[in-house]
């Protein structure tokens, strides 16, 4: 049984840089980190590795620098890593992205499952994962808060929505995003951490995938356009406000949040 794990490495900080004129993230440089909820979705993973005696696959889609995220998810326990790393396939959106993650996952071929997380802390769409799951026409369930069980046939899932519980079962191969706190993801054993430095981590270039028409990745494969994109101003100072009394203080408060529009003429909350 071969299973295989999407994730992903986002920046760590608040400081990102942004190309304006093409409406992207700049990924190369900077502090980075694999994207928290993958590390959810990697536990899930090692925990069926250990009931099944399945092998546990981490894909990526990034720049050269992502192979960091590979080391982190050798050192958690995966057997294999794969980064997707190709100028063709910057500037994707979500239609491209699970695209190319799909051609990758057929290029791995005979894959049983195929675990992501819920979203991630960049992007933040949490459609990568069913997007994946309908290019390559599998069944899926997304969010999922518990996994039941899972057998050599398929796997049982709990998946909360809106108040209600909903259980699934699906036969392999199939495809399930999860939640936040569905585990306690492990930290690093020294075993591992030292074997990490020694492991190949593998490199595919769009070349290498099943479709080779260059109009389906990247920016040319991705028909939503970012119109305009900018980092924050900064962040909001302190305002203090003065005044003799309790109600003197109020009134000036009162003033300066209609001033900034937080709340019309006579106090009325604005709407927006």
């Amino acid at each position: 049984m071969k299973i295989v794990v999407c994730i992903k490495q986002v920046p760590a900080n608040s400081q990102i840089k942004i190309d304006e004129k093409k409406g992207t993230l700049i990924r190369g440089g900077g502090e980075s980190k694999t994207n928290p909820y993958d590390l959810f979705a990697l536990e899930a993973a090692l925990k069926i590795k250990e009931t099944l005696g399945a092998t546990v696959t981490v894909l990526t889609m990034g720049p050269p620098q992502a192979e960091e995220a590979m080391r982190d998810a050798f050192m958690m326990g995966a057997d294999e890593a794969v980064i997707m790393t190709d100028p063709k396939f910057s500037g994707s959106d979500v239609l491209a992205t699970s695209h190319t993650l799909a051609q990758g996952i057929a290029l791995l071929g005979d894959v049983s499952l195929i675990i992501c997380g819920k979203q991630t802390t960049d992007g933040d769409t949490a459609q990568i994962g069913p997007a994946i799951a309908e290019q390559m026409d599998l069944p899926h369930v997304a969010w999922i808060k518990e996994i039941r069980k899972v057998d050599e046939k398929g796997i049982e899932t709990r998946q909360d929505v809106g108040g209600v519980s909903q259980i699934a079962r699906m036969e392999y191969p199939c495809l399930i995003t999860v939640e936040k706190d569905i585990n306690v993801p492990r930290l690093p054993s020294y075993k591992k951490v030292k074997e990490a430095g020694e492991k190949i981590v593998r490199r595919i270039s769009c070349k290498e995938l099943p479709d080779k028409d260059p109009n389906h990745y990247g920016a040319k494969g991705s028909p939503t356009r970012v119109i305009k994109m900018f980092p924050p101003t900064g962040r909001a100072t302190k305002i203090r406000i003065e005044g003799a009394g309790a109600e003197e203080k109020a009134a000036a408060l009162l003033q300066r949040l209609t001033q900034e529009k937080y709340i019309r003429e006579g106090g009325e909350k604005n709407g927006n």
